[in-house]
């Protein structure tokens, strides 16, 4: 074999194991979603007016490892009073990097929905939901539950959902009961269930 064909058969060579080394180390695709890891349903009574009555109540949800990923969070009971309303405001955090997820929902607020579910809004419902956020989009950061005057029956659950990346156009997303969220598409950062007794 000549000095030519060497060359050449070294050069094939080479270029064969640089595509193969890249073709493996090619990066895979990463879940874009939010790491939470605790999530605080905060519920201030409010007037006919909208005005406040007395002080807010919290209640969290939370799991060091990350509330999707964790074993078994821990879940507070939400505990309201028959014939109230109330403005619910969410708050989510990520104690593993020190960062509050609240704030960049809002700012990405045209790719981020909360969903309200679970038997307090859909078997016998007891509460309802309006979104209340400010602006134009809808998120679900804010809004109004109204708890009935005489409830069929005094515990349910609240399944509170946060969808990332779905298409807000899609007929029915913009109802924060919609039982078909998944059909518009994305992906779910956050899926927990809260324990709810009404008084």
């Amino acid at each position: 074999m000549n000095t030519k064909n060497k060359l050449y058969l070294i050069a094939f060579a080479f270029v064969s194991f640089a595509m193969a080394s890249c073709s493996s180390e090619d990066p895979v695709p990463e879940n874009d979603g939010e790491v939470i890891t605790d999530v605080t349903l905060m519920f201030q009574e409010i007037d006919a007016s909208g005005n406040a009555v007395g002080s807010p109540v919290e209640f969290t949800a939370s799991d060091a490892e990350g509330i999707e990923v964790g074993g078994a969070p821990t879940i507070e009971t939400v505990m309201l009073a028959k014939g109230k309303t109330y403005e619910m405001s969410i708050e989510v955090y990520n104690s593993i990097e020190n960062e509050n997820i609240t704030e960049e929902i809002q700012e990405e607020g045209d790719e981020h929905q909360f969903y309200f579910l679970g038997s307090a809004f859909t078997s016998s419902p007891f509460l309802s939901y309006t979104y209340d956020d400010e602006g134009t989009e809808l998120i679900g950061l804010k809004g109004i539950v109204s708890v009935q005057q005489s409830p069929g029956f005094s515990t349910a659950e609240m399944r509170v959902i946060l969808r990332h990346d779905l298409d807000k156009n899609f007929p029915g997303a913009d109802n924060p009961n919609f039982t078909d969220y998944a059909q518009a598409g994305g992906e779910s950062d956050l899926d927990i269930t809260f324990p709810v007794v009404v008084e």
